[in-house]
């Protein structure tokens, strides 16, 4: 089973989530309901690919797995929700309680319109990447960051020094690191650009003479989606390398 990611922590993971929108956390009512990922994706109306990469983010937030192999039953098994799984949605439920109570109140006052300003959206950037602040270098025009996605792996970004500014950044500080998978490229062997180069594990990628999406998970059980070139070479369980560039990288916060 892969090690717990010390960087992630699921009370971040919660404020990331607005239940009216994320089919994620739907998608894991619905496995621990049936305790299946293909009935899950079936009921939520996405494919088993996109619902196993949902939970697979969710996990990569959360810090460790939230669903896992059920061995045995009459069906010879299935997908059971995890602990870790089951106080991501206990939490969940109770920030949306809250949440809509306070716009109720807002609400009652006239104030509808400020729920958008104050809410919280939902993005397209499939590798969101619970990290720290290790350091952070003010340049002339830019803040240059070395992030902490684990215990082994360190990212470079920048970010504007207003854009650092506005949001308070400072070392030592739990931040989101994002990078649309379009943005990442997966190689089987390390090529010779050596920025924010991680090595890892291949969990799933498209075939070899088409190239497509590739699934990469390192040792501490976090993962990256990116893509492969036609004829990659690149086999499931085998050695792969991840490049993502440090001008794809965007942070955010979590409030």
């Amino acid at each position: 089973m892969p090690q717990e990611n010390v960087q992630a922590d699921p009370v971040l993971l919660t404020h990331l989530l607005n239940e009216t929108i994320d089919k994620r956390l739907d998608i894991l009512r619905r496995v621990a309901d049936v305790g299946s990922i293909s009935e899950a994706a079936r009921g939520a109306g996405v494919s088993y690919k996109a619902a196993w990469q949902a939970l697979e983010t969710l996990s990569n937030l959360a810090g460790g797995p939230l669903v896992e192999k059920a061995v045995g039953g009459r069906s010879g098994g299935g997908t059971r929700i995890t602990p870790r799984g089951e106080d991501v949605l206990r939490l969940n439920e109770a920030l949306v309680r809250a949440r809509r109570r306070v716009l109720e109140e807002f609400g009652r006052n006239g104030t509808e319109g400020l729920s958008a300003a104050g809410g919280q959206f939902l993005i397209s950037m499939r590798n969101q990447l619970p990290a720290t602040i290790h350091t952070l270098k003010i340049g002339s025009a830019l803040v240059r960051l070395l992030l902490a996605i684990d215990d082994d792996h360190l990212i470079r970004a920048s970010v504007t020094k207003e854009s650092a500014q506005l949001l308070g950044l400072r070392e030592g500080m739990r931040v989101i690191a994002l990078c649309k998978a379009t943005g990442v490229e997966i190689f089987s062997e390390p090529p010779s650009t050596a920025d924010n180069l991680l090595e890892g594990t291949v969990v799933h990628c498209d075939r070899d003479d088409h190239g497509g999406e590739c699934t990469v998970r390192f040792p501490s059980g976090l993962t990256l989606v990116g893509f492969a070139r036609a004829h990659h070479g690149l086999r499931r369980q085998g050695p792969a390398w991840v490049l993502m560039p440090c001008d794809n990288i965007a942070v955010a916060l979590a409030q």
